[in-house]
């Protein structure tokens, strides 16, 4: 069985709150950690935010998918030390 740091049932959320929500779970999320989100249809808007802000920062997996109900689990991965940009003193 799995372990999640958040649950999120995005259900219960209107729309224009949903994105602003995940996004705030997302960022209290630690590298190494997880969330399961949980909607009544795909998420893949999400997926292509995700991609376009985050990119190779998170490991997204179907759980459940469809067609009442979808589970996506997604999991913030460490970045590189290489990929940070470097800082000058």
């Amino acid at each position: 069985m799995e372990t999640y740091a958040a649950t999120i049932d995005v259900r219960q959320f209107a729309a224009p709150v949903k994105h602003r929500t995940i996004f705030s779970v997302w960022n209290a999320l630690t590298p190494g950690t997880k969330m399961l989100l949980v909607n009544d249809h795909d998420p893949k808007p999400l997926y292509y935010q995700l991609d376009a802000e985050y990119k190779g920062q998170f490991e997204w997996t179907y759980v459940a998918d469809g067609p009442e109900l979808w589970q996506v689990q997604i999991a913030k991965v460490a970045v590189p030390a290489a990929a940070t940009p470097a800082r000058s003193v």
